[in-house]
């Protein structure tokens, strides 16, 4: 090696210039590589996972049931009208999935989807300095079942599945009535959605 680069000088000592070599962009190194993968892979992660949750429309029900049968739930708590905004939001959320439409009758029907709401719940969870309640939790259970017609073979079933949150206080409710009203009205529609999310997708 030092008779080669002894020879290189003396070429160039010669007359016979060498052209100075061209600068070249170092290479990336190892680690330089892990890190770009790493980066690739997180936002494929983050893409993946933000498609899930901003489509939400798989479901693991047999492509046959695209008709579903479905009434009012039954109410078996002391809040009246409660079944009654809560399944306006579950036929409304089952349409909205594009795939199913609803119906009142079961003539037609591929599946029936019936059930209770059990239990609905509201009380303080956060006071402020005068003691007064300024957050309250909303708790609602349903049991809810998802069958074939006219086979009557179970989908999808839940005894008791349960849908809380939390929210604050609006001071415009006057009464404890009307604050189980206000909590129904923000509820309602977000219980609908996780509900029929759970059924569609086999939670």
């Amino acid at each position: 090696m030092r008779g080669t680069n002894a020879g290189t000088r003396r070429r160039g000592d010669a007359g016979n210039r060498v052209s100075p070599p061209v600068p070249q962009s170092p290479r990336p190194r190892v680690r330089d590589w892990v890190a770009v993968a790493l980066s690739v892979a997180a936002a494929s992660l983050t893409t993946a996972r933000c498609g899930y949750n901003l489509v939400g429309r798989t479901s693991t029900l047999p492509p046959s049931i695209r008709v579903i049968h479905f009434q009012t739930l039954a109410n078996q708590t002391p809040r009246i009208g409660v079944e009654q905004r809560l399944s306006r939001e579950i036929a409304r959320e089952l349409a909205s999935r594009g795939r199913f439409s609803v119906r009142p009758e079961a003539a037609g029907a591929d599946a029936d989807l019936a059930g209770a709401v059990t239990g609905f719940s509201l009380f303080p969870v956060a006071f402020d300095e005068a003691g007064r309640a300024r957050e309250y939790q909303v708790r609602i259970t349903a049991q809810v079942s998802l069958k074939t017609l006219p086979e009557g073979k179970t989908l999808w079933e839940n005894p008791a599945y349960t849908f809380q949150e939390n929210y604050a206080f609006s001071t415009s409710a006057a009464s404890y009535v009307d604050r189980e009203n206000e909590a129904i009205d923000r509820v309602a529609e977000r219980f609908a959605a996780s509900l029929v999310s759970s059924l569609l997708e086999g939670f």
